[in-house]
């Protein structure tokens, strides 16, 4: 395919135009114009630098990779429909849509940018975190990092005994039964040589206590609303947890919440204050 320099320029404008930084979780500044984000704006929220993104809009430089296309998509909010006739503008196939898409919904991007108060993430459904408040960083770390099969939590709850710390050891028997319940119930919907049945071939290679709790073919065990947390300085957390599904991309967002008054809301309360930083 090639690409159509003058469209993906003007689309790209349009859209940054159209845009005021409440729209996608920025604070606006006293000076902030009206008419639409600002060059190096959107260049932050797309992991570029501004010179790389001005020169898009100049209809200049070279075309941009699929890996760039997908970032400005998610960093200007675009619908699923927007970001696939962007990668056409840009000159490449949009990816294919299903459960391995990590384009998320605009929709629920704008709820989450207003839960920086509360711990929160967005995560797959093979539990890879696609984006975290402060506070949930402050909570669990930063679990956006991880590359390959180790992004999913389920995965690295059988290979990664570090993982395991973060929850009371009573819960640790369901957690297990949990997670290989629903990888085989993603499996299953994906079909073979998917993505989930990779993951099933390399736990059952590496994980002996993953293959007897596959053997038993549970199905349907969901995770419970409470959940106990264990924090390296602030010790026990009892936080609900409330679930927001998007169906069109098999996202999650995850909303953690303390019970007013309580011993949990006022370690949250202190960890709002103390930060990420504080974590070993």
């Amino acid at each position: 395919m090639v690409i159509d320099r003058t469209g993906l320029a003007e689309f790209l404008r349009r859209h940054r135009e159209s845009l005021q930084p409440e729209d996608v979780g920025l604070p606006r500044g006293q000076r902030h114009r009206t008419g639409g984000l600002r060059q190096e704006e959107v260049a932050a929220l797309c992991c570029m630098s501004t010179d790389y993104y001005a020169r898009l809009e100049r209809e200049r430089g070279l075309r941009p990779s699929e890996k760039m296309i997908a970032s400005i998509a998610q960093g200007l909010h675009l619908s699923l429909d927007e970001r696939d006739h962007l990668f056409r503008l840009a000159g490449h196939n949009p990816p294919r849509r299903g459960g391995v898409d990590e384009h998320i919904n605009p929709g629920l991007l704008r709820i989450f940018d207003r839960l920086q108060d509360t711990p929160a993430e967005i995560i797959t459904e093979f539990g890879e975190t696609l984006r975290q408040t402060p506070l949930s960083v402050a909570l669990t770390g930063d679990t956006t990092g991880y590359t390959g099969p180790d992004r999913s939590l389920g995965y690295r709850w059988f290979t990664d005994p570090t993982v395991r710390h973060l929850y009371v050891p009573e819960e640790h028997p369901f957690l297990t039964r949990m997670f290989a319940s629903n990888l085989r119930e993603v499996a299953t919907l994906r079909g073979p040589g998917s993505r989930a049945a990779h993951l099933v071939d390399l736990l059952l290679a590496r994980s002996e206590e993953f293959r007897t709790v596959w053997d038993d073919h549970e199905i349907g065990i969901h995770p419970k609303e409470v959940k106990h947390f264990i924090h390296s300085e602030l010790g026990a957390l009892e936080l609900n947890c409330q679930q927001l599904i998007d169906p069109d991309q098999a996202h999650c967002l995850l909303v953690y919440t303390a019970v007013p008054g309580s011993e949990s809301y006022k370690k949250l309360q202190l960890l709002s204050v103390t930060g990420p930083q504080s974590l070993c």
